[in-house]
């Protein structure tokens, strides 16, 4: 994982049993997956458990490593982007999935009317905010096309096509929001992404960027969906499991593999394998010698 030059970033809530209640831990997970942009590097997730969410838990996490992290703009990161960082400050690259939310709460339509249909009181829906979805998406439009592509490819399309359309945006963000009072909520919304300007544009000089930081997201939906059946974990040691058993589910639901038939498999073949040849049993490389067992068969 921390061989790539480019990691997704992020983490959720986990409940921990305590004396008469639970806790509050969080599972942090980084994903690689350079797929996007056509890398040849197979992708993965990693998870790690803490009992809080100081920053000092992703410090220790990335100690060694340098690249781009795309993530939220959680404030324990921060030491991360820090100039005298070493081996090397890491860059950051913010996830317009994320503002666009942000946005889109204020736009949203449907929600206002299914509030008004339960006698629920609506959310105030904003044109502005409509707008600013409208020009929002126009980008996710591009990286739908471009996606899979070289980075030299992606970069090229984006100069091309996205520079006008981030620059138009900036530009009207900053206006609207200079008409609007310091508290609205629209106001919010902008200067959120406004502050972080240089790291939401960063995607336009490079080509290995995504515009969004889903690929962590996904990586911690099994979490959400199993906070509901299994309830919370027993200790800190449980949480620890818990980290390690996502990453190898996790990566090996990234790669298209069964978790089950793959763990099984690896499960009964390693305490006879040769400890030098263990990489042979990741994801990637036990599911190359699965369908050249199947070709030799056939």
């Amino acid at each position: 994982m921390l061989s790539a030059s480019r990691l997704h970033g992020d983490d959720t809530t986990v409940p921990v049993l305590a004396k008469g209640k639970t806790d509050t831990g969080r599972l942090w997970t980084y994903v690689r997956d350079d797929r996007p942009f056509g890398g040849v590097d197979p992708p993965a997730a990693v998870f790690y458990y803490s009992r809080d969410r100081r920053g000092e838990h992703p410090a220790a996490h990335l100690a060694g490593w340098s690249g781009i992290l795309q993530a939220d703009a959680f404030g324990g990161y921060g030491d991360l982007y820090a100039t005298g960082r070493q081996p090397a400050p890491i860059l950051e690259a913010s996830c317009w999935a994320h503002s666009r939310r942000k946005v889109f709460e204020l736009a949203d339509i449907e929600a206002a009317a299914r509030k008004k249909a339960h006698g629920e009181k609506p959310n105030l829906v904003y044109p502005l905010a409509v707008e600013g979805v409208k020009r929002i998406d126009a980008l996710f439009d591009i990286e739908r096309e471009i996606n899979g592509l070289s980075p030299a490819q992606r970069h090229a399309v984006r100069q091309e096509r996205s520079l006008p359309l981030v620059a138009e945006l900036e530009t009207w963000m900053i206006e609207t929001r200079d008409k609007l009072s310091r508290g609205h909520d629209l106001t919010k919304a902008f200067n959120y992404m406004l502050r972080r300007w240089s790291s939401f544009t960063r995607f336009l000089d490079d080509g290995r960027i995504c515009l969004s930081n889903n690929a962590a997201e996904r990586a911690l939906r099994g979490i959400a969906l199993g906070r509901k059946s299994w309830l919370f974990c027993g200790s800190d040691r449980g949480g620890q499991r818990a980290a390690v058993l996502y990453s190898l589910i996790v990566s090996a639901k990234m790669n298209d593999i069964d978790p089950q038939s793959w763990l099984a498999d690896v499960l009964a073949r390693l305490p006879a394998y040769p400890a030098h040849r263990i990489d042979d049993l990741l994801p990637w490389n036990w599911r190359s010698a699965q369908l050249r067992t199947q070709s030799a068969a056939a």
